[in-house]
């Protein structure tokens, strides 16, 4: 019963703007499902599912998955927006930005999981990418300026 009502859940959410979980509850109600807002609320738990932003301003439940995509496509066009210049030394890849937005670029960075990279330093301008070793620097920092145009 749980499985199928996980599966109704991911279902709704994926048609349907569903801003609260009362809502929620209300169209499983409507399926043929017998629950509580505090069932719903550890469905919503194991589901893993996140409040996101939609274009209208509201609010609606989506799959972590799905909503991180969009957050990653998001800290994409900011770096691609800010980045200036990338440069290389040793394992180390500075990136300068435009003021005031290396912490988002960074964040783009970091939200890739790229497995070259170790982590990364941001300061106002500039990002510091720590590669896992000198030989694939340049590679990665190639990766960075293919992404700036």
């Amino acid at each position: 019963m749980k499985r199928q009502r996980h599966r109704e859940i991911l279902e709704i959410i994926s048609q349907e703007s569903v801003e609260t979980q009362e809502d929620l509850a209300r169209r499983l109600r409507e399926r043929g499902f017998e629950v509580t807002q505090a069932t719903v609320s550890r469905d919503i738990k194991e589901l893993r599912l996140l409040k996101v932003l939609t274009d209208e301003g509201s609010y609606r439940y989506a799959v972590a998955e799905k909503a991180e995509q969009g957050l990653t496509e998001r800290l994409r066009r900011i770096f691609t927006e800010t980045a200036l210049h990338v440069d290389v030394a040793e394992n180390l890849i500075v990136i300068k930005t435009l003021p005031g937005s290396a912490h988002a670029a960074a964040e783009m960075v970091d939200t890739m999981r790229w497995p070259e990279t170790v982590g990364t330093l941001a300061g106002d301008n500039t990002i510091l990418v720590i590669a896992r070793d000198a030989q694939i620097a340049p590679a990665l920092a190639e990766r960075f300026r293919g992404m700036m145009k």
